[in-house]
């Protein structure tokens, strides 16, 4: 189709408010998918994004809308993730758009999240229709938050759209504000092909599926094509459009959206953010890549069966093929012995890889606490990145630690601005701005430490606000703080997977904590335990796990006290020796409870 007539636009929304509904009405509208196959969130393949009702992996899909004009045109829809750690999949997705739908809940308004994707979207130079989804629900306010969306992107109340995509009121309206308003394709199509990768997914019968949008030029099937980023020489073997599932097609031409099979094997060399061209008559340069991602949290993954080290090894290469987010390198640890120091991009993230481990590859697996990278500089001028608390150099060798900070945005209704703000205070952030969105609602700004959101911060957010509030972050660099290694001793051997890296602040109450803790949930053994937490060599806090002790005066019927004293004397010694040779079993389910986060915000 000529580029006059194609529309590329993506959908910007936080978790939850219809996206993938939205979506579904608009694949039914236009009569890509019939009702008779039309199942809900269809564009949600995975059984865990369907579960959590969440997008997870970007999905592109064609359709083709007869519009009032009496003219035809192609729409291509790119449905993006909501949530604060798949950011990174979202600016893919608009950098292959010329326009996007700003889809907010008329009956919560806008979130955090959606506001930093929106903010995505105007640097970009992109279109911007905003939509007021779920007017049906009763506790609905289209009129208070059409005002709060116009006074935020510019313009009247009246342009804001007003749907409903679970009945499918108004939608109709959108397909005609993208024809009218999103503008066509700006590339040259007598230009040398540039076609720009925003997704790649690994297929275990046809390699690497590269999804791509024709910037320039036009690609051709069974075309030599090279990836310029990666170096990589190839066969275009097929291409074809996704409407919405695959179909093959001849050409690709300026302006549309497809996908591409040349036989790579590994999803690490089709990089999104690369660009497609052919060769011979490369084009001179690539277009402008995006930010690849970095991990932000670390944690380590082991199965609890030592003998599923080579499975979770084989489980991990195969989930990178599909997550090239996803690091990770093999670590042992005296407690839980051979696994993996694991990179994510947030909790969420890590919270599914490990749910898709467990669940798709039938691994049972124990997660320690999550951690950030850590920036060290020794003694001897050398700079250090320490992402395991066993990893970190003796305090005597280290002249400063630098710790990640986030600048976080947190949107919440005006009555909860002290609480967001005293827990905000309690981990260390500094206050950088507020701003009133309306009467009822402030966006707040902080740069924190990553460290201190990693754990709870997101739950305890949540319910000091009912709910309300919502957050997002971004990177701001690394500051210097006065950090510590808080290890926990059990009859004085320290266990590396209950070490951790905290402020020294705040090295007490978690060695309290964990102490505890713990002695709740080791077994009493034939000798008294002690469970130390310790800096250094400095202790901090203790508990003891009292040994089990049997009865020896049960055979004395009255008698001199010196023979009771003689018999628990007798016991006592035999005790002291034990505890000399005597080694501590930790079960599993005590490794487990110890290193989950608690749900009442606390980490315990």
């Amino acid at each position: 189709m000529d580029q006059a007539h194609q529309r590329a636009i993506a959908v910007i929304a936080h978790i939850d408010h219809g996206k993938s509904t939205l979506s579904d009405r608009l694949l039914q509208l236009t009569g890509t998918v019939s009702d008779r196959d039309m199942r809900e969130q269809y564009l949600d393949r995975m059984d865990l994004e369907r579960e959590r009702g969440i997008t997870i992996k970007a999905a592109a899909v064609r359709m083709e809308y007869a519009a009032n004009d009496g003219k035809r045109y192609e729409l291509n829809l790119i449905d993006t993730p909501g949530h604060v750690d798949f950011g990174y999949e979202v600016s893919r997705s608009l950098a292959a758009c010329d326009g996007v739908l700003l889809l907010v809940d008329a009956a919560q308004g806008i979130e955090a999240q959606t506001l930093t994707n929106l903010y995505l979207a105007v640097d970009a130079g992109l279109e911007i229709i905003p939509i007021l989804n779920k007017i049906d629900l009763p506790a609905a306010q289209p009129d208070k938050y059409a005002e709060e969306l116009a006074a935020l992107i510019g313009g009247n109340p009246d342009e804001v759209l007003r749907i409903s995509a679970k009945t499918g009121e108004g939608v109709p309206e959108v397909l005609e504000a993208i024809v009218e308003k999103v503008p066509a394709p700006t590339g040259d199509p007598h230009e040398p092909l540039r076609a720009l990768v925003f997704d790649s997914i690994y297929d275990s019968f046809r390699g690497v599926i590269a999804y791509l949008r024709v910037v320039d030029g036009r690609l051709t099937s069974r075309q030599q094509v090279r990836f310029m980023a990666a170096g990589l020489d190839v066969d275009a073997d097929e291409i074809g459009v996704m409407s919405p599932d695959a179909q093959a097609v001849e050409l690709l031409d300026t302006g549309e959206v497809g996908y591409l099979i040349s036989g790579i094997k590994d999803v690490g060399l089709a990089k999104v953010g690369d660009t497609v061209t052919v060769r011979p008559g490369s084009a001179a340069t690539a277009l402008p890549g995006y930010r690849e991602p970095k991990p932000m949290v670390y944690a380590g993954i082991y199965p609890t069966e030592g003998d599923d080290f080579p499975l979770l090894r084989d489980a991990l290469d195969k989930l990178k093929l599909n997550d090239a987010a996803l690091t990770y390198e093999p670590e042992s640890s005296g407690a839980l012995g051979f696994g993996f120091r694991c990179g994510f991009l947030g909790l969420l993230h890590m919270e599914i890889v490990r749910e898709r481990l467990e669940r798709e590859f039938g691994l049972s697996l124990i997660a320690t606490a999550p951690s950030v990278g850590y920036e060290i500089e020794l003694t001897d001028g050398v700079k250090k990145v320490v992402r395991n608390p066993t990893d970190m150099p003796d305090p005597s060798q280290i002249l400063e630690i630098q710790e990640p900070y986030v600048s976080v945005m947190i949107v919440t209704p005006t009555e909860f601005v002290g609480t967001v703000m005293q827990l905000c205070q309690e981990r260390r952030g500094e206050l950088k701005e507020m701003h009133y969105l309306s009467t009822e609602r402030v966006e707040i700004r902080y740069k924190m430490p990553l460290g201190e959101i990693i754990f709870d911060f997101f739950d305890r957010l949540k319910s000091l606000t009912k709910g309300y509030a919502s957050l997002d972050y971004e990177p701001a660099g690394l500051y210097g703080s006065s950090l510590v290694r808080v290890d926990v001793l059990l009859n004085q051997q320290p266990v590396d997977a209950f070490s951790t890296i905290v402020h020294r602040d705040k090295a007490y109450d978690y060695g309290k904590t964990m102490t505890e803790r713990l002695r709740k949930l080791i077994p009493r053994q034939l000798f008294d335990v002690p469970i130390q937490a310790a800096i250094g060599s400095r202790i901090i806090a203790r508990e003891t796990v009292k040994a089990k002790r049997k009865d020896v005066l049960a055979k004395c019927y009255g008698g001199d006290v010196s023979r009771k004293r003689k018999l628990l004397e007798r016991q006592k010694e035999g005790k002291r020796r034990m505890k000399q040779i005597g080694s501590v079993e930790v079960p599993q389910s005590a490794f487990i409870e110890a290193l989950r986060v608690d749900v009442d915000g606390s980490k315990t």
